[in-house]
């Protein structure tokens, strides 16, 4: 038995328009699945990510922005779905965003010595903090290729072969520099130490 449509000479046109609108729901129905993916995937390593960035560029906002701009490349690319590993794909390119956006900003002008404070706070958290900042200025100053996978290994989420990875290194070369760099601060921690004695 024919139907209406096909009587009338109208039954391709709806056969069509049928076809059209299940081609479109299913269109929809994927759309959804990658913004689902793609929203799991910000929750999963946006917090990395913003630790890669702020270890770069010690600014909280420019950071996020490095974050943001890491993300919008992954959704914008289209390669959600084709990444074998996330994780050290998305951390790489944080990186490259952060490292891009340091040597576009003007770099900040450090204190001499001699204007830094030289009364010690009878407070043990204000002694903390004095000393944290002090090591944090000698961190600062470390060659970038030391700084970069050290800074990388204190976040604790990235292992000596993503951060390897990440910085295109052999293992070998990035585990020798965390712990060159280690060495380096703890002689000028115990310079420091030994000069204000």
């Amino acid at each position: 038995m024919q139907n209406a449509f096909t009587i009338a000479g109208l039954g391709e046109s709806v056969s069509r328009a049928a076809e059209f609108q299940r081609d479109q729901q299913d269109a929809q129905s994927s759309a959804d699945l990658t913004q689902i993916a793609f929203t799991e995937l910000v929750q999963q390593h946006s917090r990395l990510l913003y630790r890669i960035a702020f270890a770069v560029l010690r600014n909280p906002s420019d950071a996020e922005d490095a974050v943001q701009e890491t993300f919008l490349q992954l959704h914008n690319s289209g390669r959600m779905h084709q990444l074998d590993d996330p994780k050290s794909y998305l951390a790489r390119i944080v990186w490259r965003n952060a490292v891009r956006r340091n040597t576009s900003r003007p770099q900040p002008q450090e204190l001499p010595d001699s204007l830094e404070s030289q009364t010690p706070s009878p407070e043990k958290f204000a002694i903390h903090q004095q000393m944290e900042s002090q090591m944090h200025a000698l961190i600062d100053r470390l060659p970038e290729k030391l700084r970069q996978p050290l800074a990388f290994s204190a976040l604790g989420d990235l292992s000596h072969v993503e951060i390897a990875q990440m910085l295109h290194l052999p293992e070998g070369t990035i585990r020798r520099r965390i712990h060159t760099a280690r060495q380096q601060l703890r002689q000028q921690w115990e310079k420091r130490k030994g000069g204000k004695a």
